[in-house]
């Protein structure tokens, strides 16, 4: 068995030795490193999975500085793969971490999903066409997913939930995934963060300087964040399936 290294030692105290080798040994993919995103990769890195690769073709913007963990300002106008990937290599130095600076898209994601024999996929994706092409690719492939709905204009912590992706509700987002899965009969089988928390619509205002976008929605720090975290507790307890049925008994 291969010697944990020190940084790792309160994870082996919980999950035992033979638990962190499992999780040393997955290959995780996360694609889309915003506020959800982001925090998510360095959760998943920081559990002690050995191969992680991170996409997302945007830079730093100083508006992302309210809730995405690679945004500084002094990190202003860099690519978030390489401020990320700078963060994950400095937690564990031994990571097999690969970057992609790109978004995303339609024949590029079902090459992505074909190059490695991915344990599990987390979509953190906010634009809906490359979202619903990802998750398709993952089931069509039988690759574990999880992915997050709209944190957006959501506030309260305690209303946040892991379910199905059919038993979401009372999310804009969610309710537009659904109906695109649902015309390629695609009904269940993915993990959804969502929160049927209501938002203020007053909070939304329509742009077309966004990247890909419609919209704008009001944020706050904490929500994304805690999305991100419970997409990769969702990731390393499914990893992990042994420990989380022994714990719960």
């Amino acid at each position: 068995m291969t010697q944990i290294p020190y940084w790792q030692s309160r994870t082996a105290l919980l999950l035992g030795n033979e638990t962190l080798q499992t999780l040393h040994k997955a290959r995780v993919l996360v694609v889309g490193l915003g506020g959800v995103g982001g925090i998510c990769a360095e959760m998943i890195a920081r559990s002690g999975v050995g191969h992680l690769t991170i996409a997302d073709g945007d830079t730093v913007d100083l508006s992302n500085c309210n809730r995405q963990i690679a945004a500084l300002h002094s990190t202003k106008d860099r690519l978030k793969t390489d401020v990320l990937a700078q963060r994950i290599k400095d937690i564990n130095p031994d990571i097999d971490l690969k970057t992609i600076d790109q978004y995303l898209k339609n024949e590029q994601i079902d090459e992505l999903l074909d190059t490695n024999h991915w344990d599990y996929v987390v979509d953190c994706i906010d634009t809906l066409s490359p979202k619903i092409q990802l998750l398709k690719g993952c089931i069509d492939r039988n690759i574990r997913i999880a992915s997050a709905m709209g944190a957006g204009g959501k506030t309260d912590p305690s209303l946040i939930k892991i379910a199905d992706i059919s038993q979401s509700y009372n999310c804009t987002l969610a309710r537009y995934v659904r109906k695109k899965l649902n015309q390629l009969n695609i009904k269940t089988g993915i993990k959804v963060v969502f929160s049927p928390q209501d938002i203020d619509h007053s909070r939304v205002i329509e742009t077309d300087t966004a990247f890909n976008k419609k919209s704008v929605i009001g944020t706050i720090g904490y929500m994304p964040a805690l999305f991100g975290c419970m997409l990769a507790s969702v990731v390393i307890r499914d990893l992990c399936p042994d420990f989380v049925n022994q714990s719960n008994t």
